[in-house]
């Protein structure tokens, strides 16, 4: 099973000035924690695409290629390329350069994104909001898998036998996951086209996908997809300390990021039995020391099969020093316990 770290790229909120920390500075700590990343051993690095003032990075293509030029072995992700609102012929040009940096370590995660700031910014309109994503799914898939594409929707104009350069590196094959939040249609439509599924698990009970994760499987098989190509991962809030008075201090910083958003979703305050509870064996949260978050991980494979497990690792801008040591303890030993 592979192990990763994602992030977004999250900005701290100072209540004294009243302003997000420099994106700048953000960036280039991500930076120095991808470094680490790959001196560690840590499988893959995920990195989201937001266009809001809480968040560093909109283009996570750039933040992943200053990522490859000083990073041998960790494969380089999107967590995830909103897709709905792209360009397909443009995300894969951006990933197939980067593909090319990296000696062949792009990958992209497509999905619809967890926010719709995108779609006004870039002149979409959300009444297309599911045809978008499958529509440019399908031109990304074609532009993935052929070197000259011919094909016609309804919301882009059409392509008759254009080329798309430069190519990846693996007969111009780039790894596409589908992430999803948990929408049976969209795990359907992932099991289907036979492309490997990130689900994210981010509240409740893990054990509440179970049925999800087998219908993926289910389906997966009964279109004739092998299963020795078969890729299943979760993705969920994770931090990892051996001092419990860092574990008990993250709370504010989730806190916080918690509130933020559910201030425009109208959830109600976020609160430390909920904190507390996500942290237990069943809840959703990977947060503890290095045993804990190993054995919580383990179970994940247990109860799900998964060959991959990315931590988020990032919410609430933890300080970059305890951002260095929890990635530290993620590589050298909750990953070696795992494995």
């Amino acid at each position: 099973m592979e192990l990763g770290i994602g992030m977004f790229g999250d900005l701290g909120f100072d209540q004294t000035t009243g302003k997000y920390k420099d994106a700048g500075i953000k960036i280039r700590e991500i930076i120095e924690q991808v470094k680490l990343m790959d001196d560690v051993g840590i499988d893959v690095f995920a990195m989201g695409e937001h266009h809001r003032p809480d968040y560093a990075v909109s283009s996570p293509e750039i933040v992943l290629a200053a990522a490859a030029s000083i990073t041998k072995n960790i494969k380089l992700a999107s967590g995830v390329t909103v897709l709905s609102s792209s360009e397909p012929v443009k995300v894969y040009e951006d990933f197939s350069t980067l593909d090319l940096i990296s000696d062949g370590r792009a990958e992209i995660f497509v999905g619809r994104g967890s926010f719709i700031e995108s779609f006004p910014l870039y002149g979409y309109s959300l009444n297309d909001y599911e045809q978008l994503f499958d529509e440019k799914l399908e031109l990304l898939l074609k532009i993935n898998s052929e070197e000259n594409v011919s094909w016609t929707g309804k919301l882009r104009a059409p392509m008759q036998n254009q080329t798309v350069y430069p190519r990846a590196k693996n007969n111009g094959k780039l790894p596409i996951w589908r992430a999803v939040g948990g929408t049976p249609k969209s795990v359907l439509s992932a099991a289907k086209l036979g492309i490997p599924l990130v689900v994210a698990i981010i509240g409740g009970m893990p054990i509440q996908f179970k049925n999800l994760i087998e219908f993926y499987k289910q389906e997966y098989l009964n279109e004739g997809h092998p299963e020795s190509e078969m890729e299943i991962a979760i993705h969920s809030h994770t931090f990892v300390s051996e001092d419990q008075n860092v574990v008990d201090g993250y709370f504010h910083n989730y806190k916080s990021q918690m509130d933020r958003i559910g201030a425009s979703r109208g959830w109600a305050p976020y609160t430390k039995t909920q904190y507390e509870g996500g942290r237990s064996k069943d809840g959703a949260l990977f947060i503890g020391n290095a045993n804990e978050v190993a054995d919580k991980i383990a179970y994940m494979k247990e109860i799900f099969g998964i060959t991959r497990f990315i931590g988020h690792m990032d919410v609430g801008d933890p300080a970059n020093d305890i951002m260095m040591k929890s990635i530290e303890l993620f590589g050298e030993k909750v990953a070696p316990q795992v494995r």
